[in-house]
């Protein structure tokens, strides 16, 4: 899963939310000077990945890129599920899309001095480019993919899998429906013993 999906799988707990975040960018251990919270976001961060890397509903949707993409297909499929949990945003929770980004890029900012440096370097962009909420349209995520490509230094050809996402669209929002369902009952099954 990608940043949007973290984040929400936090649920309401602002540091959570801020550790699923940004773990990331932390490797091995959490370190003991963040709140108790942030390090919990962290582990709940890799939990959500290992679960999500093994399931075979993910896999089934990184098959179908795979050829084309190879061991970038998890990452580009991660992005494609943020989309349709953008997309489908009002399923899944009471405050609006733009309001809810909104609200969490105003946390990042009022906790800056916890956030790790990788984090504070992203911020201007992310908040620019409001990250979160282009999700949403298939513009968006192809605007995401670019800069993911540019990232790779175009390795990736991640650009080019916007035209897999638009082809095999319904597979993709399928997959993701069923996969979202299992992951939000294994995070909150996972939150109540972290």
């Amino acid at each position: 899963m990608n940043f949007l999906a973290h984040i929400y799988l936090s649920g309401e707990n602002d540091l959570l939310k801020i550790g699923n975040f940004m773990a990331d960018g932390i490797r091995g251990k959490a370190p003991d000077t963040l709140p108790n919270d942030v390090q919990k976001g962290i582990v709940l961060h890799r939990l959500i990945d290992s679960y999500t890397d093994a399931h075979p509903i993910f896999r089934q949707s990184t098959k179908r890129l795979h050829p084309m993409y190879h061991h970038y297909a998890g990452v580009i499929v991660d992005i494609f599920y943020d989309h349709f949990l953008a997309k489908n945003w009002d399923k899944y929770h009471n405050t609006s899309l733009p309001d809810y980004t909104q609200q969490f890029y105003k946390l990042l900012e009022d906790n800056y001095t916890i956030l790790t440096e990788k984090t504070q370097k992203l911020m201007p962009y992310m908040l620019k480019q409001d990250w979160l909420a282009s999700y949403a349209s298939t513009q968006g995520i192809a605007q995401i993919l670019l800069q993911m490509d540019k990232r790779t230094k175009n390795k990736s050809g991640m650009t080019n899998s916007i035209n897999e996402l638009l082809e095999f669209y319904d597979d993709f929002e399928k997959e993701f429906t069923l996969f979202f369902e299992e992951l939000r009952a294994f995070v909150n099954e996972k939150t109540l013993t972290l």
